[in-house]
């Protein structure tokens, strides 16, 4: 490390965009370095050394505080590195004796424009004097620190990506004593997504040297990973040497020579440094900027300037802006009357709280028309274009803007037509175009609107109506302007049907009998008359009605359509519906009910005009006699169905019901001997017991002892204790019974049986 150059004189300049007192920096967002030719060292040509002032400018995040910029009272003491060629010439720890505050200016190109409050930037600058021999190998001043902001959007792992800020000091540029080009501005804090940018990065330089200007990418330096002075630590003690790693774009949507993406279209102009372009998303994104200066042809430095841009949403202020019937030419704002020479122009300029005044002018030949009313109306002198402006906030130091305004007032246009058609037929009707203009334009369009639905561009046309109503016409037109008028017409169209048509639901039936009348004729809606005469004296007023016919014979029906207008058509249909005799049905049975003892059934006709019968028995049996007979064989609920035909073939039925009851005899004898001779051996009831849902039968001796029960009427007491036990003796015993018969009644039995031994 060589020693013997010494440092002449050091400072650090404070540049703050924010309203916070201390000095702090959360995250790298930018910097470069540059440098100065002093002359020879100590003035003195002999000594083969130049000196050199430096000028280290870096930019920090403050908006959530953070960490100080380096330097002697922080933890990490700011510090560069100079390599001379491939070897380590020097590392020098700076020191900030001065520190100063600037205010740096949100250049974003448009004083009408709210920054949001929450962007906070500072600047370190830090300056310094260096004694250099004059070498044929390069120098390289180098300063490393991580890390940039995580949020960034356009390159990878920005959390633990730092950045090199270094110069290269040539030999050309070592025995020219040559400065690099500085920087004019400082980099724009934010811009404002989805407007134009616009930004001088130019330069100036020294020497008059050519400068040129490119995108390139900014370098990579230090990291999270390491201690302090690591290489790969916030801030590695020496800064590596080159070569330097380029950060790592997202690409292919972002690289460093696109690094906003393409919808943003950047621009780098490499003779002026105008940057220019229209950010489309919000974020933060890394962008290089590098000015190369070159002597005769001969590259003697460039200046790498690492930014970061904040894109973010901002707040235009004031705007000029009218209603409008179209934009021309991408800001002029074109108004059009057509007949009519007063127009209304409406302002739209915002924010109303931002804006104090307006101005309107109109020239008109010696005149002018003027007004500083918010909207202005004015009967201008008749057919012809106009230009003038509108100003807001004219004359204003501070936020003011104009809108070009271009007024057309044309000749007139009017819409009309008539048209014609038979109010009684279904057919076309004939539409005449009676459009006129009140000047030498042409009507180049026009447009029918028939009301059903159905439109169509043509001079004149015959349209033809599916259906009745009253229907709204319209006719637009429109001249070679643009001026476009409209007219409408209400047109009844309710005709008679050239032909009445109808679909009965039957055109033969049994009396009675309802047939219903389709009425098919068209066109026709519910708002017709009709007028329906159904041949047996009755009338209807339905569009399509239903009818009872109640009595036999050939009947003529005719029907009468009124339309809403008027016009009225007829026709009658003869003997268009035949009504049949029907039979009718009937019989009567004896007996009035029935038992499973007694089942069978006699059956009396009593038809009316019948020549055929059938019958049906609950559907366990038929029959084609008059007067059947029938055993039935179940007891419960039955229906008997009589089907009759008249001569005419009409059929009619009849359907009743009869119960078979279900009985049951049912007794206990009273007495019995139990003596194995197999002759009234068991005490149990006789009779028919089927179909009974429930019984039971106990046994007592004469003290109450319980001696035998039964739930089964089969079962009975063979004169044992439960028919197990030792023989009862002769004597007289008691019993009780219960049945729930078949329907659910119920039978008592009590009584006394006598076991006779």
């Amino acid at each position: 490390m060589r020693e013997n150059y010494h440092l002449h004189r050091l400072f650090l300049i404070l540049s703050l965009i924010c309203t916070t007192q201390i000095v702090q920096a959360a995250h790298l967002i930018g910097g470069e370095i540059t440098y100065s030719c002093l002359g020879f060292t100590n003035g003195d040509p002999n000594s083969n050394s130049n000196t050199y002032e430096f000028t280290i400018n870096v930019f920090r995040d403050c908006q959530s505080g953070g960490s100080e910029f380096d330097s002697p009272t922080f933890i990490v003491n700011m510090h560069i590195t100079v390599y001379q060629g491939n070897n380590q010439y020097g590392v020098y720890y700076l020191d900030a004796p001065v520190v100063e505050e600037v205010n740096i200016e949100e250049n974003i190109g448009n004083p009408c424009i709210v920054v949001p409050s929450n962007v906070c930037v500072e600047q370190g600058t830090y300056t310094f004097e260096l004694d250099l021999p004059i070498v044929t190998d390069s120098y390289h001043i180098v300063y490393q620190r991580c890390c940039r902001n995580n949020t960034i959007d356009n390159i990878l792992s920005p959390e633990s990506s730092g950045t090199t800020y270094t110069i290269e000091l040539t030999p050309e540029a070592q025995t020219s004593c040559n400065s690099s080009p500085q920087f004019q501005e400082y980099p724009p804090a934010i811009i404002c997504a989805g407007q134009p940018f616009s930004y001088d990065f130019s330069a100036t330089d020294a020497d008059g040297d050519q400068l040129v200007y490119e995108f390139c990418s900014p370098y990579l330096g230090g990291g999270n990973s390491g201690g302090s002075g690591s290489s790969n630590g916030v801030a590695p003690d020496p800064d590596l040497p080159p070569p330097f790693d380029n950060v790592i774009f997202l690409a292919p949507t972002y690289t460093s020579t696109n690094p906003l993406g393409d919808a943003a279209g950047f621009v780098l102009d490499d003779a002026t440094g105008l940057m220019t372009g229209m950010p489309q998303f919000t974020g933060q994104f890394v962008v290089g900027v590098c000015v190369s200066e070159y002597r005769n042809g001969v590259l003697l430095s460039t200046v790498r300037r690492d930014f970061q841009f904040n894109v973010t949403n901002c707040e235009i202020t004031v705007f000029a802006e009218i209603d409008r019937d179209s934009i021309i030419a991408g800001d002029i704002y074109v108004v059009s009357s057509c007949g009519e020479t007063e127009v209304t122009l409406t302002n739209q300029s915002g924010l109303p709280s931002f804006i104090d005044s307006y101005q309107w002018l109109f020239p008109l030949g010696v005149n002018q028309i003027e007004s500083t009313e918010r909207d202005l109306t004015y009967d201008f002198p008749g057919v012809g274009t106009y230009e003038g402006i509108m100003v807001v906030n004219p004359g204003s130091t501070g936020c003011t803007d104009t809108a070009q305004v271009l007024v057309n007032i044309y000749p007139g246009l009017e819409s009309e037509f008539s048209f014609d058609y038979d109010t009684c037929v279904a057919d076309v009707v004939t539409f005449t175009n009676l459009s006129t203009t009140l000047g030498s334009q042409a009507i180049i369009a026009n447009q029918w609107r028939y009301g059903d639905g159905n439109a169509e561009d043509i001079l004149q046309n015959n349209h033809l109506y599916l259906n009745p109503g009253a229907y709204n016409v319209e006719l637009e037109v429109r001249d070679q302007n643009g001026c476009v008028d409209i007219s409408s017409q209400l047109l009844p169209y309710f005709p008679v049907p050239d032909l009445i048509v109808i679909a009965p639901s039957e055109f033969r039936g049994c009396v009675p009998a309802e047939i219903f009348f389709d009425n098919l004729s068209s066109p026709i809606n519910e708002s017709y008359l009709f007028d329906w005469d159904f041949g047996d004296g009755n009338f209807g007023g339905d569009l399509s009605p239903t009818h009872l016919y109640e009595t036999p014979g050939l009947y003529s029906v005719s029907l009468a359509i009124t339309s809403p207008l008027g016009c009225t058509t007829d026709t009658s249909f003869t003997d268009l519906i035949l009504m049949e005799p029907a039979p009718t049905p009937g019989f009567s049975f004896t007996p009035d009910f029935l038992t499973n003892f007694s089942p069978e059934l006699q059956i009396l006709d009593e038809s009316i005009g019948s020549f055929r019968w059938f019958y049906d028995f609950n559907g366990e049996a038929t029959s084609l006699l008059p007067s059947p007979s029938y055993v039935f064989q179940d007891t419960g609920q039955a229906y008997i169905t009589q089907v009759v035909t008249h001569p005419s073939g009409c059929v009619d039925s009849l359907t009743q019901f009869i119960d078979i009851k279900p009985e049951i005899t049912f007794y206990f004898p009273n007495a019995f001997t139990p003596n194995g001779d197999g002759l009234n051996d068991i005490f149990k009831p006789k009779g028919f017991t089927r179909g009974f849902k429930r019984y039971s039968m106990k046994v007592w001796n004469r003290w109450g002892e319980p001696l035998f029960t039964t739930s089964d009427p089969l079962n009975g007491w063979n004169g044992q204790k439960n028919n197990t036990g030792r023989d009862q003796p002769p004597g007289v015993y008691m019993y009780e019974s219960v049945l729930i018969g078949p329907r659910g009644e119920k039978f008592d039995y009590k009584g006394v049986i006598t076991l006779i031994r």
